[in-house]
């Protein structure tokens, strides 16, 4: 409800307001008093509160950010010399002050998986993730693994030569490249390329982009890292968002893209098959400006930042404004 717009408030009035008895005991020099009276300091009067309430409005604007899933990690032939590309980025699209009205379906990308020894392969696609009546995300490319490097919202890092598979225009960057070396590139990542590998240590996988949407700085949808062969600790590092480490030529220790960021993951190298990682699942984050929605499906984290509410998705719902 809302307080009266004329005539008398009653303490009942405000207690029922702030959803409280209407008989509790109430001061007025509460926060919840002032918040609701919008009177930071001083003297309130009764008249203060004509027309307030302390229900938000809904939005009718939103910003948002949409992660797809990140590409997998490649593998390389056991003892073949050659070091997979790392996982790209899954492809990640923001938008700021759009009109919104109605109901909105939310599905969530999952990360690529990995491919088992024995044998050489390209790591899987992340999946897209959309968001009905606005738009839809692509996942990540596969790392090469002695083959061409998966397309998607941004491209894995190539192999042994290999050719780099495409990224999506405007969702992401191409992966690093490679001449024939030992290293895998790095996995592409929504604000950088992959690094390419020209020599034994792996490319880095291609920073993500970053946002404060949350009403903190984060990055998201990083680049997994290319495999380093023929030495210790040369392995590439992933992409800033969520990007995994490839393996370096001693060890299977490649690393997983972070759930729910996009991230690509690592490269395997071909010392004793070591094999790639997953790329991380994708997020959808609506911030819903100067209000609330009306409803939403699903478990998302909600979150007041000032006058808005951020709404993060990192399964699949729905919102209604």
């Amino acid at each position: 409800m809302t307080l009266p717009a004329s005539g008398q408030i009653s303490l009942n009035d405000v207690n029922v307001e702030l959803g409280n008895s209407g008989t509790a005991e109430i001061g007025m020099n509460s926060t919840a008093v002032r918040d609701l009276f919008e009177i930071a300091s001083g003297e309130i009067e009764m008249s203060d509160g004509y027309g307030k309430s302390d229900t938000p409005p809904i939005a009718t604007s939103i910003d948002y950010i949409m992660v797809a899933g990140g590409g997998g990690g490649g593998l390389c032939a056991q003892n073949s010399g050659a070091g997979a590309g790392g996982g790209g980025a899954g492809g990640m699209l923001t938008g700021s002050s759009l009109s919104v009205s109605g109901s909105y379906t939310i599905t969530i990308g999952s990360g690529g998986g990995t491919r088992n020894p024995p044998g050489l392969a390209t790591g899987r696609k992340g999946s897209n993730t959309s968001m009905t009546g606005r738009t839809t995300v692509i996942g990540g490319g596969g790392g090469g693994g002695e083959s061409t490097s998966g397309s998607g919202g941004s491209s894995g890092g190539a192999s042994n030569g290999d050719a780099v598979g495409s990224r999506t225009t405007g969702q992401g960057n191409v992966g690093g490249s490679n001449s024939g070396v030992p290293g895998g590139g790095g996995g592409g990542g929504a604000g950088a390329a992959g690094q390419a590998a020209t020599g034994n240590p792996g490319g880095n996988g291609g920073s993500g982009s970053q946002s404060s949407i949350t009403g903190s700085a984060v990055y998201y949808a990083g680049g997994g890292g290319g495999a380093g062969s023929y030495g210790t600790s040369n392995q590439g590092s992933g992409g800033a968002g969520g990007g995994g480490a490839g393996s370096d030529w001693t060890l299977n220790n490649a690393v997983a893209g972070t759930a729910n960021t996009g991230g690509g993951g690592g490269g395997g190298s071909a010392y004793d098959s070591s094999i790639g990682q997953s790329g991380g699942s994708g997020v959808v984050i609506i911030r819903a400006i100067g209000g609330t929605a009306a409803s939403y499906s699903g478990s998302p984290t909600i979150t007041e930042v000032g006058n808005d509410f951020v709404y993060k998705f990192t399964g699949s719902g729905g919102i209604n404004f």
